[in-house]
């Protein structure tokens, strides 16, 4: 049975915005600039950033590409949870961080869409959290199948999008806002229900 967080605080969930996560991420510089955005913006209307950041044997703590990139950084004691698998929340603090703030809805920004993107926003609404998926501040690389095929990246993001927005959990709601357009006093910003 899923558990649902009563209240209306929200969080902003920057994931993985690290240095040798995007080095080919698709339109990069616009993505790094919209995170900054959105992040800024829930500084000043004073709500909780969480960063996460992923380390494993292609990505060890410490290494240059395990840094979060320039202009990102967490200030004012701002949590960050390590994670070593796709979901922010498997086996990491942040649903213990979540619960101890009082949250009930989370932004959601980072990289890669296709991976942790994703899989931690099923997991935030498999959970029983609202969810707002900052639809212009999170990418992927493009991706080569076995085949030879290629999925483009812009494709990828643009069908995560639609999918958060057109989702269905029982007592929650999720939807997509632009990083200018996120409002941040509102659970859920008018998601599906």
């Amino acid at each position: 049975m899923t558990i649902l967080h009563p209240g209306s605080r929200t969080a902003l969930i920057v994931v993985d915005m690290q240095a040798g996560i995007l080095a080919s991420a698709w339109e990069r510089e616009r993505v790094i600039a919209n995170v900054a955005h959105v992040v800024s913006r829930a500084r000043d209307a004073g709500v909780p950033v969480i960063w996460v950041q992923h380390n494993d044997s292609e990505l060890p703590r410490g290494s240059v590409p395990w840094q979060l990139v320039a202009g990102l950084r967490p200030v004012g004691g701002e949590p960050v949870i390590d994670k070593s698998f796709n979901s922010a929340f498997e086996q990491t603090e942040l649903e213990q961080q979540l619960k101890d703030l009082g949250i009930s809805h989370l932004l959601l920004a980072g990289t890669l869409t296709n991976w942790c993107i994703r899989s931690t926003a099923y997991a935030a609404l498999e959970r029983g959290y609202d969810l707002t998926l900052v639809e212009d501040a999170h990418t992927t690389d493009d991706l080569t199948l076995s085949d030879g095929r290629v999925i483009p990246a812009r494709d990828i993001v643009d069908e995560l999008n639609v999918a958060i927005r057109w989702l269905a959990y029982p007592g929650r709601m999720n939807t997509i806002a632009a990083a200018a357009d996120v409002d941040f006093g509102v659970s859920g910003d008018g998601g599906s229900r």
